[in-house]
């Protein structure tokens, strides 16, 4: 094979595993380095994959067993082993990086003290290190991170959203006018996206100051479960996550519609979101890798989505499929009740890309596998009970987030403060 040598970071986890898979199966040669940190969270949260998951060595040989093409991996946590990370880097000497290894859930961050702070700690040490380590090796390694369309916030900006550069002109002293694209004004809705919004800061900087070649995926929300690699055997599945804490709302409607259960809507419904398959997740990254920025040139920001909507539209677009019923139910995240959303994404359509939507693409794979293992549903893990704030909280009949552990028990080992009585 004369592929790249290609190193996903976080290769164990919802997207970053049929993205391996993906590359691999292009023939470039595929390493996954994971900390496998999204398995031990479904310990402690007590819930599990609706799909199930074989561990990482029966994954991989899985793959190799189907394909013929070997995928190597290591168990490293780069956000706290530094020196390890910068050694196999060192020998490993990637053309390509691509980074996942971030906590992705929104309402975990928001679950509490413990959980905030690991959000912050692991996702931005993990990042800073890539950078660094990247940096202090002299390595022209082309890194593609996964980001999120949740910088740019759901405020309704009455313009098309632009792929993260916002053109602007400012008056000097003298009345000249001079023209700048200055990275669009972050709105963060949770501290998982706070931390997307400082990696983007992370990624100028080294960018400018170390002309190291970046791309930043801004993606949207990711619907679909399989892609034709992960189809190819059992223990190739990629993972359904359903629960109030990770799963996405799609998921959590797929769930309830198995098991009867009227479709929650949270608010009114009037939240516009953007939407990606699986399987264009994985093209989009494929397309990253190809068409890497200049050394020396700025970030390459590029809006990873194929569609917005409503999540009442997409609530009646499942029960207009299932005729399940629609619930609402109060909000348990601070944001507006309705908002618009119009978003660029003209570079990555001008790359090749052709989204598969959710009204032609639903009933591929997401209803059928919902339906198969309804088995595995625990019905008590799939409302969203992590509360924002106080007056969200409040909203939601004064409950309280889920209790978490501190000291021997806490598995990031991070212990919280105790509330003066």
């Amino acid at each position: 094979m004369n592929g790249k040598k290609i190193l996903v970071l976080g290769g164990d986890g919802f997207c970053g595993w049929p993205t391996a898979l993906h590359l691999s199966s292009l023939g470039h040669h595929v390493t996954i380095l994971d900390n496998l940190s999204r398995r031990r969270i479904d310990l402690e949260l007590g819930i599990r994959s609706l799909t199930p998951i074989e561990p990482i060595d029966i994954r991989v040989e899985a793959w190799e067993e189907v394909s013929g093409n070997r995928i190597d991996y290591a168990v490293i946590d780069i956000a706290r082993e530094y020196q390890e990370f910068c050694d196999f880097l060192a020998e490993l000497r990637p053309d390509t990086i691509v980074h996942f290894a971030e906590q992705r859930a929104a309402p975990y961050s928001m679950r509490g003290p413990k959980e905030k702070r690991y959000t912050v700690d692991n996702n931005l040490s993990a990042t800073h290190n890539v950078l660094v380590a990247l940096n202090d090796l002299g390595l022209d390694t082309h890194l593609v991170h996964l980001g999120t369309m949740g910088v740019y916030g759901y405020s309704g900006a009455g313009f098309e959203l632009p792929e993260g550069y916002l053109p602007v002109e400012v008056t000097d002293d003298q009345g000249q006018r001079h023209k700048r694209d200055i990275l669009y004004p972050t709105n963060p809705g949770s501290v998982y996206h706070l931390t997307k919004s400082l990696d983007q800061l992370l990624f100028q900087f080294y960018a400018n100051n170390d002309k190291m070649r970046i791309t930043d995926l801004h993606q949207g929300i990711v619907w679909g479960t399989q892609t034709d690699q992960t189809r190819r055997h059992p223990a190739l599945v990629n993972r359904f996550d359903y629960d109030g804490e990770y799963g996405t709302v799609l998921n959590r409607f797929l769930v309830e519609s198995a098991v009867g259960h009227p479709l929650t809507v949270h608010g009114t419904g009037g939240q516009t979101r953007a939407f990606i398959n699986i399987q264009d997740t994985v093209r989009c990254v494929e397309l990253a890798v190809n068409n890497p920025p200049a050394a020396g040139s700025p970030v390459k920001i590029l809006n990873q989505v194929a569609e917005t909507l409503r999540v009442k539209e997409l609530a009646q677009l499942v029960s207009s499929i299932t005729g399940a019923e629609i619930a609402y139910v109060p909000n348990p995240r601070k944001e507006a009740e309705e908002n618009e959303l119009n978003v660029s994404n003209r570079h990555l359509r001008a790359l090749g890309l052709d989204p598969i939507l959710l009204a032609a693409g639903l009933l591929d794979d997401t209803i059928e596998i919902s339906s198969r293992y309804k088995d595995r549903i625990n019905l008590d893990k799939i409302p969203a009970r992590t509360a924002w704030n106080e007056d969200r909280s409040n909203a939601l009949g004064g409950q309280e987030n889920a209790d978490t552990e501190s000291g021997d028990d806490d598995p990031q080992g991070q212990q919280q403060c105790q509330k003066a009585a």
